[in-house]
């Protein structure tokens, strides 16, 4: 692969900078282990500036005082010039996340571009109330931008998820911040870029890559900063609170880990068993299983099980591990050599605690250079093991058996984490009892998803709170909600 073109410098009030210490950080390509680009990396001055000219922009109303009208038919602009520039950017995501390209192409960056315009489409159709009174009085219940919205973003969907920040944010009003992850920051400044293309005034949308406790640190205790989003690990998480506490009490919006079980009942895997291993190989292994709704726990009802590992180990031939850029490419390479070294832990931790590696489990391609792991399956698991119980964020899918529909919902339960969860059965009733009763905020059946632009994204216990990604709800968490009460006739 060639040397990607695109921005590196810090995106400040219009303009791309140095960082204020001149400082950059290296970001490399996963599939041989070499450095990219050398980035600019933001400190706290940085943030300052950036915080300042994002709060005067909002104030002088260059964005937030648009009528709805101007501001869609800027991000209708933005939402096509990401779509003219697809390939681009989908070849920095693969490039530099080590995605492979035909996932990139097809599912990222179209998502990237529906996100952008659905929200922009949206943004004139939320519409306000008037509340119930007497002749003497109207109360209005409107809507209106929060400020300033700081993103801070995840490295396994660098695009994709930018546009879930920013496409309501954005179409709500706001002035928007945005903290790359320092691992693959390359297409977020390229899609920055385009925004000021397409007439994002300066101030609206800047980006500042750096390290998160230094760049997201400064943004989460910032004062003049009113929402913090941000999707990650629960451990980051949890430090966005604290930093909200220590400074204004801003909204925190955590999109953070999974442990999601995929429930399997006999019925599913009699009536069509290649289907249901179809769809537990791509909750398992998308994305390299780098994915926060990952199928990661499988629970087989005791009586399908043999039939069940069986169809899944015969899978593992169409997921081929190799170079992102091959478009046979299933499996690309672990973000980072720490991504690999955690991987082959719980791979060993789990041989150790008695399981069976039934497939894969080693490290793969050691002669590119890149951080590659075989796609893992790990039977005769226990809850209390570890690979059950935590995320690995990798290629690594755990079998449970259970032999009631009680068990299977306790299993699935016993968990820190509360994200995204399947339930493969034709019961029509047990699915809808099973579904009601697992913890999780989005429930597939008898497939692996997470739904569409159409439906809120979010999850229960620590996998995150305080507003959702995706659908109308998405803006909650950008908009205030005012109260104006008019005295008539006095």
């Amino acid at each position: 692969m060639s040397e990607p073109t695109t921005p590196t410098q810090l995106l400040i009030d219009g303009k791309f900078v140095d960082a204020a210490s001149g400082e950059t950080l290296e970001t490399y390509n996963p599939a041989t282990g070499e450095v990219l680009a050398h980035v600019a990396a933001a400190g706290v001055e940085d943030v300052d500036v950036a915080v300042a000219a994002a709060r005067r922009a909002f104030d002088e109303g260059v964005w937030s005082g648009l009528a709805p009208a101007e501001r869609k038919a800027v991000m209708l602009r933005f939402a096509d010039l990401v779509e003219q520039n697809l390939e681009q950017i989908a070849y920095l995501d693969s490039v530099n996340a080590g995605k492979p390209i035909v996932d990139c192409e097809t599912l990222d960056l179209p998502d990237v571009v529906g996100t952008l315009r659905w929200y922009a489409e949206s943004l004139d159709k939320v519409f306000g109330k008037v509340s119930p009174t007497g002749a003497d009085a109207v109360g209005l219940i409107t809507r209106q931008p929060r400020g300033v919205v700081a993103a801070v973003l995840p490295w396994n969907f660098p695009a994709a998820m930018l546009s879930w920040k920013l496409g309501p944010a954005l179409s709500a009003g706001n002035s928007v911040i945005v903290k790359p992850p320092e691992q693959a920051p390359l297409s977020t400044l390229r899609i920055a870029e385009l925004a000021l293309e397409a007439g994002v005034p300066a101030g609206v949308f800047s980006v500042l890559p750096g390290p998160g406790e230094v760049t997201g640190r400064a943004l989460g205790l910032h004062d003049d900063v009113d929402v913090v989003a941000f999707t990650g690990s629960t451990e980051v998480g949890r430090e966005f609170l604290r930093y909200a506490a220590d400074s204004n009490l801003k909204s925190v919006g955590l999109e953070c880990g999974g442990k999601s079980p995929q429930i399997v009942f006999a019925d599913a895997v009699e009536r069509d068993v290649d289907h249901v291993a179809d769809e537990l190989a791509n909750a398992a292994f998308w994305n390299n299983g780098q994915n926060c709704t990952a199928g990661s726990r499988i629970l087989v009802e005791a009586a399908a099980h043999d039939a069940l590992v069986a169809a899944l180990q015969a899978k593992l031939a169409e997921w081929p591990v190799g170079d992102p850029g091959d478009r046979a490419t299933k499996l690309g390479p672990l973000i980072e050599p720490s991504a690999l070294e955690r991987v082959l832990r719980y791979v060993d931790g789990a041989r150790e605690a008695g399981a069976t590696i039934v497939a894969g489990g080693n490290r793969t391609l050691e002669s590119t250079g890149g951080w590659f792991v075989e796609p893992t399956i790990i039977d005769d698991v226990t809850p209390d093991m570890a690979v059950a119980r935590e995320e690995i964020f990798g290629p690594v899918v755990a079998v449970l058996t259970f032999d009631t529909e009680a068990e299977a919902v306790r299993i699935a339960n016993d968990s820190a984490y509360g994200l995204a969860a399947s339930v493969f059965t034709h019961d029509f009733e047990r699915a809808h009892r099973v579904s009601r009763a697992v913890d999780a905020g989005t429930v597939t059946v008898n497939c692996y998803g997470e739904g569409d632009i159409t439906t809120p994204f979010g999850g229960f216990k620590t996998s995150g709170f305080g507003g959702r990604d995706n659908g109308l709800e998405a803006f909650d968490q950008y908009t205030e909600i005012k109260t104006t009460w008019f005295a008539l006739g006095s």
